[in-house]
This record gives structure tokens, sequence and C-alpha cells, in this order.
């Protein structure tokens, strides 16, 4: 398997594996339980550049020619900026009142979604994404990683612990309320 940085032709499947992530947050932005419409919501996204969902900050799973995982991870600094775009579309096409809270924050590169293929699910790649972001983000770079978690997926909070991050506070994001991690 190689973990590699996306590029625009990546777009269908990050979109697809984002959706894993990220489906009930999606949800709530497009205001209605529809796979199909959250999926092209998404890849619109993706596509597009200079958004917090765009392929250009992306990186892909791949065995055998197949994208297999997908995450986005971005500046939190930034996230206004990389909001932006998605908020006006939400408002302009589905809720006119979507005022999202901040997820992220300076001083952090922001874990926003990590999706893995159904088929691939508990072998491992979900965290050898997260060791390969460690490694780029942390040792090589001396940056923050920092990610939210469900109360209800202590399987993955396990994991993220194991792996070197710390509690760091709570966050909400459309009012649900996430534990806030972070390893640096």
């Amino acid at each position: 398997m190689i973990i590699r940085k996306a590029t625009i032709e990546d777009s269908e499947s990050i979109a697809a594996h984002l959706l894993l992530a990220m489906e009930e947050i999606i949800y709530k932005f497009i205001a209605e339980r529809d796979a199909k419409t959250a999926y092209y919501f998404l890849l619109h996204f993706v596509e597009s550049e200079n958004n917090q969902y765009s392929y250009q900050n992306c990186y892909v799973a791949e065995e055998n020619d197949e994208i297999i995982g997908a995450v986005a991870v971005y500046d939190g600094g930034k996230l206004q900026e990389l909001r932006k775009p998605i908020v006006d579309y939400v408002r302009l096409n589905f809720n006119p009142d979507f005022s999202p809270e901040n997820e992220t924050q300076s001083g952090e590169f922001y874990i926003d979604s990590l999706g893995v293929n159904t088929n691939h699910q508990g072998k491992g790649i979900g965290s050898k994404i997260l060791e390969f972001l460690i490694e780029e983000y942390v040792t090589k770079n001396k940056q923050t990683l920092g990610l939210l978690v469900e109360e209800e997926n202590p399987g993955a909070k396990k994991l993220y612990l194991k792996l070197g991050f710390k509690p760091v506070g709570v966050k909400t994001l459309v009012g649900k309320t996430l534990e806030h991690l972070q390893i640096s």
C-alpha cells in the first residue's frame, strides 16, 4: 500500500471515502438524509480548489491501483477561508441559516475526515494513514495534528490515544459534542 498526495483524478474515490467518515455531518449540512445528494455535494467540493474538502488537502491510500482510503487534512488557521465556499453553497442551496461551529483553530493541522473502504476496514489501513500523517506533519515538520472523536466511537479514541494523541478539550460541530485530541 502507498499513501500519496491526492490529485483531481482521485476526486470520485475521495468523495466516496470521506462520505463514509462524515455521513451524518453531511446530512446535517444539506438538511436531508440522501446518500446520493451527500455524495454529489462532497464531490463538488473535492473537485474544486481552495476549500476544506478539496483534493488539494487530501491524501489517498492506494493498493493494487485502487484507492482504499482517503483523508482530508489542512491548516486549522485557514478554517474560515477554506470553509467559506461550503457555507455559502449550503446557505444558497440547502439551509439559509447554516452556521457551523469552528472545529479547529490556528496552531494545528486538522484531520477533518478519514475514510477507509468498507471492504478494507479492520485491516489497519486507518492506522497506517494516521501514522503517515504523524510522520509527515509531527516528526518531519514539527507541527501539531488535531482531530475530533465522537463519544460513541470508543474504538477510534483508543486507537488515537495508542498512536500518541492526547485529549486537549471539547468541541461542538453541528450541535454534536466531540472530544478534541492532538499530537505534537
